[in-house]
């Protein structure tokens, strides 16, 4: 499985629970502290799609899993190559992406260099939540204020001038969001659209503090994939059972 993501964490135990089973879960090593897996873990990449594929090949691998972020399209492109060329089937899961509703000031872009530019000339004090990596377009924004949060504190050549970092993982909560606008004064929130319940607190306390926020869109999925970590068990039983196919999901 690649992972990383909260739905590899909750298919990791079902996995490790069964004896039908033996998994492996892959994180790319982007998040210092990932926390315990009940599975095997490896840390770092395979060297590109064909590196993934001899991956597969030299242990023996029957299905792969791609429960990775929705934004890691390099990986899961290669997942969707990797198990092409090896025949081996591949199950992705994909968390529904969030909803405009009314109340919402949502101010959609396509990149980050492009929810860089949405802040526009007058000053404003941000709250970035996009991860540690795609802070660069922000250095040069000048007159912006920022609150950076991620899970590990981003490098310091990164970051922005003038920036407030928070290292924390989520889920968080309604209040803890409320509370953390009002007390640095955030009058814009930057984020991916990345779905899912652990961090969308931020847009309901955005929405009852009537703040805008500059989605980042989704780049296009590798491939098909499923919803929910539910169907990927159910999918994963009855191919065990071979009663079931995971391909044309």
């Amino acid at each position: 499985m690649l992972g990383g993501t909260t739905e590899a964490r909750e298919l990791a135990r079902p996995i490790a629970e069964d004896d039908r089973f033996e998994g492996t879960l892959s994180l790319a090593g982007a998040t210092r502290s990932p926390g315990a897996f009940p599975l095997d873990v490896r840390i770092g990449g395979f060297g590109g799609a064909d590196g993934l594929a001899d991956y597969l090949r030299r242990n023996a691998v029957d299905v792969l899993v791609d429960a990775t972020h929705p934004f890691a399209s390099t990986i899961s492109a290669n997942a969707v190559a990797a198990t092409a060329a090896t025949g081996i089937p591949c199950l992705a899961v994909l968390r529904p992406p969030w909803e405009e509703v009314p109340g919402d000031r949502w101010i959609r872009v396509p990149d980050v260099r492009a929810a860089a530019g949405a802040l526009g000339k007058e000053p404003r004090r941000a709250f970035l939540t996009i991860g540690r990596k795609d802070l660069a377009p922000f250095r040069d924004t000048a007159g912006h204020s920022y609150v950076v949060r991620s899970v590990d504190p981003p490098p310091p050549d990164l970051l922005p001038p003038g920036v407030t970092v928070i290292a924390a993982r989520g889920p968080f909560a309604l209040e803890d969001e409320e509370r953390l606008l009002r007390e640095h004064r955030i009058d814009t929130i930057v984020t991916k659209n990345s779905g899912g319940s652990a961090t969308a607190a931020k847009l309901i306390a955005a929405r009852n503090r009537g703040i805008p926020v500059v989605m980042v869109d989704r780049p296009p999925p590798a491939g098909p994939a499923v919803p929910t970590v539910e169907e990927v068990w159910r999918r994963l039983i009855a191919h065990h059972a071979g009663t079931g196919a995971l391909r044309g999901v």
